[in-house]
């Protein structure tokens, strides 16, 4: 039983998060390449597990990477698919990417803006055409990422802390 009888939620457990998942304040978008952001939803540091939206206005490549833990992805707004398959995700699209797949992930030319959930845990390993290590992005590199951008744009360092866990 709870300490707190007023409350449903244990004291040990962390808070929720509910926030807007596209912001007002473009601030918030946090840049990854040219054309291409992320917005933090949630950044579980204690199973290395990200949720965020990609933000993509350019066409072309984005990068060739792999997985080593399932992903989950929901296309909000727009279209991409991969040069390895044959699909298209498009706006309403769900995409379950199985571990240790290598993929290229590609938004076409007619394409303005492409949106998409992704729910990644474990990291994202980049590499080149011979499928060599060029990179990789875990929760702490994406924490890393926010919080250095967060304190260039003038909404502190700390604005990260909402979204860990």
């Amino acid at each position: 039983m709870y300490s707190n009888m007023n409350s449903s939620t244990h004291p040990m457990a962390a808070p929720e998060i509910a926030v807007p998942a596209l912001p007002e304040d473009e601030r918030v978008w946090v840049p990854q390449a040219q054309g291409v952001w992320f917005r933090p939803l949630m950044l579980n540091t204690m199973q290395g597990q990200w949720c965020n939206l990609l933000r993509v206005r350019r066409s072309g490549i984005l990068s060739r990477h792999l997985h080593p833990n399932p992903v989950h992805g929901y296309v909000i707004k727009g279209k991409w698919h991969y040069l390895e398959h044959d699909w298209v995700a498009e706006t309403g699209s769900y995409v379950f990417e199985p571990p240790g797949e290598i993929h290229t992930l590609v938004v076409p030319e007619d394409c303005e803006e492409m949106i998409t959930f992704f729910n990644i845990t474990g990291s994202m390993i980049y590499l080149d055409a011979e499928n060599r290590h060029t990179g990789y992005e875990d929760v702490f590199t994406k924490i890393d990422m926010c919080r250095a951008h967060y304190e260039t744009v003038g909404l502190g360092g700390e604005y990260v802390d909402q979204f860990v866990r």
